[in-house]
Parts: structure tokens; sequence; C-alpha cells
């Protein structure tokens, strides 16, 4: 059996797709791979796959670019014939789902990974934005054997709108988890912070060095670490408007790194205050894999992964001051962080153990 994966990202196919890709590879199936540049190449090339690129831009609303990518990839899906598609991400759904139904494939399995910014914001042009995007969901998804989403919300949400019918969709835990890379280790002592994100405004990385800035004058030796790469996307934020937070001390910018494991391991306690549409944030199932308390947005996606007073603390969106609140709460109770921290390795053991999660990925598929 031929497998193809299309992805909006090298970077994606190894960190968030890998061990399916490998697992696929091992039941004695081919994969394909599409990815959009070189970036990362021996990375991917290094999971047996054969690598196909075709360039596009996430971004980009730009009708004839879109026509162009939809175009390449209609013509290699009919030169290699794969049985099956995987998708996943906005573009590659539907552009993906579009040329694969228009070149005769029957098994077709895209992944819902969040909704992004486009139903993150009110403003005009994301509200014309949707009217777009949601009648090519439409209209892409009819073809496709089942859609797959990573929450509650995302499904729910795509059933109500109507873009595709509820006997379609199912719902998996996020990517999953590698426990075996991931593996738990004592919760350090120190009240040490971390969040891990790209660099840009709906993560919540404003909120996070505000918040520290706050906790820090009640507890000046906390620490607050923010791991991650600067961004050229819309949202995308400039190292000078976070340099002031650097200065005072309130943050410490670690830069970005392949390797977040030693990061994990320094901190007590882990924080994503995104407003962005996530799919189920594998940064959160990484922090649980490794028994950390979580806080993180009441917002769809994080709120699957973590209940509120159990593995972690849920906080509004968009609201430092919030944050900072249960930040100082969860280094006054100590003994519930511990608490919590032996929750999240539950529930990851239990739900999020990416040997589980492809388990059903290769289920919904019918790959044997």
């Amino acid at each position: 059996m031929k497998v193809l994966v299309i992805s909006p990202k090298n970077k994606t196919l190894f960190n968030f797709r890998g061990d399916l890709i490998k697992r696929i590879i091992e039941k004695g199936h081919e994969v394909t791979a599409i990815g959009p540049d070189k970036t990362f190449i021996d990375d991917v090339l290094s999971l047996g796959v054969k690598f196909i690129e075709v360039p596009f831009s996430k971004d980009n609303t730009s009708i004839m670019g879109d026509l162009k990518y939809y175009r390449q990839l209609k013509k290699i899906i009919k030169q290699e014939c794969p049985d099956v598609v995987f998708n996943y991400t906005i573009k590659p759904v539907i552009y993906g789902s579009l040329a694969a139904r228009h070149s005769g494939i029957k098994r077709i399995y895209p992944m819902v990974t969040g909704l992004g910014r486009v139903y993150a914001s009110n403003n005009f042009k994301a509200r014309i934005l949707r009217l777009v995007t949601g009648g090519l969901y439409k209209y892409a998804l009819k073809g496709c054997n089942r859609v797959i989403f990573q929450n509650t919300d995302d499904l729910n949400k795509f059933v109500k709108l109507k873009y595709v019918s509820s006997e379609k969709v199912v719902r998996v835990d996020g990517s999953g988890v590698n426990m075996e890379r991931f593996s738990v280790n004592a919760l350090p002592s120190e009240n040490t912070f971390l969040m891990i994100a790209r660099i840009i405004k709906e993560k919540g990385i404003f909120e996070y060095a505000e918040a520290a800035r706050i906790v820090k004058k009640k507890y000046p030796d906390a620490r607050f670490l923010l791991l991650g790469g600067y961004d050229n996307s819309m949202g995308a934020i400039k190292p000078e408007e976070i340099q002031p937070y650097i200065e005072d001390g309130s943050i410490e910018y670690l830069g970005e790194t392949k390797n977040v494991v030693p990061y994990l391991e320094k901190a007590r306690v882990f924080v994503l205050p995104t407003y962005y549409r996530e799919g189920l944030p594998r940064t959160i199932l990484e922090a649980m894999a490794m028994a950390r308390p979580i806080i993180t947005t009441d917002w769809p996606g994080c709120r699957d992964a973590v209940t509120h007073n159990v593995n972690g603390l849920l906080v509004n969106p968009q609201d430092s001051k919030d944050l900072a609140d249960k930040m100082i709460h969860i280094i006054a109770n100590p003994i519930q962080a511990q608490q919590m921290s032996k929750k999240s390795l539950i529930l990851c053991q239990e739900k999020y153990d990416v040997n589980i999660v492809n388990g059903k990925m290769l289920d919904i598929m019918s790959i044997k």
C-alpha cells in the first residue's frame, strides 16, 4: 500500500507525524511526503519516506497561488497513485482533499489540527476569510472518508456550520506524545515556569511576560523561561517588542531548540496562555508526559487536555492578571502542584501516549 502525507511544514512531518509515519512503514507500506520546501530535509528523509517539494504560503490569500498549489498536488497525486491520502492544516486539507478526489483517490483522511487565526479573530478581514474558507471546506470535505479532529470544539463547530456531516467526523487525542522520549522526572523545587511557543501574538507571549512581571514583584526568585523561534507569519512579534521584559528580568528568552526535554526537566510548571485556535497543543502533552502541572487558557484544544484544579489551572484568554494570579496560586500551594503533577502523568499514560493515538489513527484510515 502507498500512503501520501501532505504537510504544511517539514518540521511537523518528523516532529508531530514522525511516529505515525514510522509505524506505517514498519507495517510494510510505502510513504511519500509532500512538504513546502527543503528545510529539515535530512530529518524528514530519516523517517524512511520519499519526499516531494510543493511550495506554498500558508498565510498567502492569493487565488492564483492557491490554484497553483492545487494543480501541483493533483499532478503529483496522479503520478504517485497513492492508496491513501492523509493531509493536515487548512490549505493541505482543502486543496489536498480536492486534488485527491479529482484524481480518483478513494481513501482520503484529512486532519483538522486547529482552525488558526481566521477563526480566532472577528475583524472584517477574518469574517470574509471565514466565508471563503467555510465554502472551500464544505466542498473539499464532501469527498473524504472521515474527517479527523483533535478537539471537541472544532469538531462541533464544523458539524454545526455544516462543513461536514456528523457521520464523517471522528476525534483523536491530539498528535500523541512519545512517552519514552518525554519520560517522567522529579518535579523541581524551584519556582521555574516555562512557556514553549512560536513568538507570535496569539500564543499569549505578551500575557506571559506581563504576568511574569506581576509575579516577580511578590516572588522575585521565580523564573519565567520562554522557548521558541521568531516567526514571519501574521501576528509575528519582533525581538525589540519583548526586549523590555528581558532587560528588566521578567522573562528569560532561550531561543529555539530541536530538543525541549532539558528545558522541561528544569521547569516546575508549564504555561501556555494561547488564544490561537489550537488543535491540541503538543507542548502541553509533552509537559504532561514529564509530569508537569499545566497553566493554560480555557480555550479550544487546551481545555481538552487540562481539567481545572485536576492536572492544572485554566485561565481567561488575554488576561495577564488572571494568569499571574494562577501562577501565584501554584507557588503558594506546593502540595497541590505535586498532586497536579501526578495527575498529568496519569492522564497522559491513559489517553495521550503516541502509541494509543496512532493506533486509533491507523484504525480510522484502515491501515493494517
